[in-house]
């Protein structure tokens, strides 16, 4: 999978609500009820995430979490991190 241009980069972030670009990153930070949540809230990513074949970097803070997607075999952003951050925000809307 080949890396998405700028351009293109600019124009998926337009259409995802909270996340930011950092580097070849695209990341959002999640605030849950409390840690319970926090944890049904990743295992739920997890179950995307394994079905995509693309995993994020997730990092938990009591009941904030922090996801990170980047395509690191194409080193940097593909349609595949934003592909999986769509399906994330349909998942909490849904």
């Amino acid at each position: 999978m080949s890396q998405l241009s700028d351009t293109d980069t600019i124009a998926r972030l337009h259409a995802l609500i909270g996340w930011t670009r950092v580097n070849n990153q695209i990341q959002k930070t999640f605030q849950l009820a409390d840690f319970s949540s926090a944890i049904l809230f990743v295992a739920a990513v997890g179950q995307l995430a394994q079905t995509a074949d693309h995993h994020p970097d997730i990092d938990i803070r009591y009941r904030k979490v922090t996801l990170t997607l980047s395509t690191h075999s194409a080193g940097g952003l593909t349609a595949k991190d934003f592909d999986l951050a769509d399906k994330i925000e349909k998942m909490l809307a849904g």
